[in-house]
């Protein structure tokens, strides 16, 4: 039977709508009673728990505290406001333009995360540590947002520029909230800009307080972390990255530019039903070699503005090329002036 202490658990998951809560204590049960011989009871409740989570309801079944999937919204306070933006996401997976391979290892930290209940019967613990690197505009920020959304957490954007200071021992310190965070509220934490504090140490810029940020970066990372949190790392620069990193995440994936196909699936989910039926898909490819994803939405974007404005129903292959060129040539002033 249920001890007191699962009994207050599963009324907490219920309390604060914690629906993974519920479901990894209900297993916790399960298996203690598996342990008493008791294999039925065990049994129905996996099952019962497996076919909730299969199911995607918005409730658990009737045998367990009914809650709502979401965990609730709560805004930082005190001394943690300024170091994390909390929101709520939508985004799924789905709605990326990913390769087979990088979809795949996402898809499969999401189930581990589903399934960490029955991973923690066996002792292991679901994958938690991301480490994301490529180009700017190739996803890795809409990745922290649809893994957010995927696993129904909220998203805690970390604020770098309020966690480092130029005080000896605060930027730390700071750091040290931030984690306390991650260990009592589950959650997907996103550290962007990685490389501001994950420098090599010994960098002939390295400062000693970023080397200290750092160290305590990688001891926070390395200490338990009960409620299976979520941390996101991504950067643009893994090459200013200090090897002690490597071993510190569970899966380290590289984003790189999308290919034509890549490009043509990100443009046509973009325009949606404002696409044409006759666009000329060879030229495109052509004019979107090189480009970031955030740039191909915003070519979309573009391009679907001036339709609208024109008075066109869809978007056609003109539009398109029209925005591209204005994108390339954008792209290239600003490179003209960084290598002045």
């Amino acid at each position: 039977m249920a001890g007191a202490k699962q009994v207050i658990a599963l009324l907490s998951g219920h309390v604060e709508g914690d629906a993974e809560r519920v479901y990894t204590v209900a297993l916790q049960i399960a298996a203690s009673e598996a342990r008493q011989g008791h294999t039925k009871t065990a049994e129905a409740l996996r099952r019962l728990v497996d076919t909730a989570r299969e199911s995607g309801a918005t409730t658990v079944p009737a045998t367990l505290p009914q809650i709502a999937v979401a965990t609730p919204l709560v805004k930082p306070r005190g001394d943690l406001e300024g170091l994390v933006h909390v929101t709520h996401s939508e985004t799924r997976l789905d709605d990326m333009t990913l390769t087979e391979a990088v979809r795949t290892r996402l898809l499969r930290l999401v189930v581990q995360q589903k399934q960490r209940g029955r991973l923690r019967e066996y002792n292991q613990r679901p994958s938690s540590r991301l480490l994301l690197v490529g180009p700017p505009g190739s996803g890795k920020t809409l990745t922290a947002s649809a893994l957010a959304g995927e696993l129904h957490l909220p998203l805690f954007t970390v604020r770098l520029d309020g966690v480092i200071t130029r005080f000896l021992g605060e930027s730390a310190s700071k750091l040290r909230l931030v984690f306390d965070q991650i260990a009592q509220m589950r959650a997907v934490y996103l550290f962007d800009e990685f490389d501001a504090i994950g420098g090599k140490r010994g960098a002939t810029n390295d400062v000693g307080e970023i080397r200290r940020v750092l160290n305590s970066f990688l001891q926070f990372l390395e200490e338990g972390n009960s409620t299976d949190s979520v941390v996101v790392a991504a950067t643009n620069h893994p090459e200013l990255l200090d090897r002690a990193l490597v071993r510190r995440f569970d899966e380290i994936i590289e984003y790189g530019l999308p290919d034509a196909s890549g490009a043509r699936a990100m443009i046509s989910n973009r325009l949606g039903k404002m696409a044409g039926r006759s666009i000329e898909w060879a030229s495109i490819a052509a004019l979107s070699d090189g480009l970031s994803q955030a740039e191909l939405a915003r070519v979309a974007d573009e391009a679907t503005k001036e339709a609208i404005l024109a008075g066109k129903k869809t978007v056609g292959t003109a539009d398109l090329t029209t925005a591209l060129s204005a994108r390339r040539t954008m792209r290239e002033a600003v490179a003209d002036i960084f290598s002045d």
